[in-house]
């Protein structure tokens, strides 16, 4: 058992990682009804241990797996379903799952009855690693991604590594792009051993390692004001992607591993990264069979980047990297940023 304490005054919360924790879900979850939110892939491998778990009234929504399901239209299925549960503030709600159901919970959490704590149980390495943590809750719309949300902290985070045995190739690749998004912004010597390729068995390692990471930002900037942009590093160009294909063609880290690569491109000719950064970062994603080649035009992705939510008046904030391991912050024209 490996416990990560994120200190946040009145909303702090642990961390808890440990093979098997799915079911023990119960002994972290005291209440009268606890309701749980899933989708189809995770329900068919893990919906019934954690809802043995639990004590009292428990009901369970099992919602289709993808992106899509991060909307308007499933968040007023989400919302249906604790209404008519009758669920109150002294209940909880566990998000079983991946980052889209752990963000469409958590939103649903946040804005119910003004707010009932809920417990984020991720399943996929993305969210294990980083959209568990932290408490940004979201759906997404017509205009771009992750627009309507909050910030709410969850009670608990629960991370059984054991889940990532029954993830998808392709879906363990994605959770990569955001460990390498660590290493390339707060450690170095994680990125090295990326590079070197030395994962193998020590996944849970990984794992403390970047929510340790997360933890750390987040307790200095909870809200996303300041240091807290550095873990969007690839994200606006990501984003932006992702918006263009409609959640499509690309998964999250997919988009994110493309926009780092060539986010690192452009700081390398405006001299703010270190030439042979972005060929590093390409040779890594090609290691974790991720992409890098941009295949969207410049007018495609120009209304996504420009809704931003790090964007301020005429400018937008973009995360660059000065070396492996630091990433900064520069404030960019619009403008610029487009050409």
């Amino acid at each position: 058992m490996r416990k990560i304490a994120v200190n946040l005054g009145k909303n702090s919360y642990d961390i808890h990682i440990e093979k098997g924790i799915l079911g023990r879900v119960g002994d972290y979850v005291r209440a009268k009804k606890t309701a749980v939110i899933t989708d189809e892939n995770v329900d068919k491998y893990y919906g019934e241990k954690v809802m043995s778990s639990l004590g009292g009234e428990v009901r369970k929504l099992v919602l289709p797996a993808g992106e899509e399901t991060k909307s308007f239209a499933h968040l007023q299925r989400v919302y249906d379903f604790l209404l008519d549960f009758k669920i109150t503030r002294s209940d909880r709600i566990v998000a079983l799952g991946g980052g889209v159901i752990g963000d469409l919970t958590g939103f649903a959490a946040a804005t119910v009855l003004r707010g009932v704590p809920y417990i984020q149980v991720p399943t996929s390495l993305l969210a294990q690693v980083d959209s568990s943590v932290g408490g940004k809750v979201a759906v997404n719309s017509p205009y771009g991604k992750n627009l309507i949300g909050a910030f709410y902290q969850p009670k608990a985070v629960l991370i059984d590594p054991d889940c990532l045995n029954t993830l998808d190739p392709r879906f363990f690749a994605d959770g990569m792009a955001e460990v390498i998004k660590y290493g390339c912004i707060r450690d170095a010597a994680l990125f090295e051993r990326l590079e070197r390729g030395g994962i193998d068995g020590g996944m849970e390692d990984v794992i403390a390692r970047c929510c340790d990471i997360k933890r750390s930002v987040v307790e200095v900037d909870e809200f996303d004001t300041g240091e807290r942009m550095i873990l969007n590093f690839g994200h606006t160009l990501g984003h932006a992607i992702e918006n263009y294909y409609q959640y499509k063609n690309y998964t999250h880290g997919e988009a994110v591993a493309i926009g780092m690569y060539h986010i690192s491109l452009i700081g390398e000719q405006k001299g703010v990264t270190p030439p042979g950064v972005a060929e590093r970062i390409k040779a890594v994603l090609e290691k974790y069979r991720l992409p890098h080649r941009l295949d969207v035009g410049k007018s495609a992705l120009k209304n996504a980047m420009l809704l931003d939510k790090k964007s301020e008046s005429d400018e937008i904030n973009i995360i660059f990297l000065d070396k492996i391991g630091n990433a900064v912050i520069k404030k960019l024209h619009k403008n610029e940023v487009l050409n």
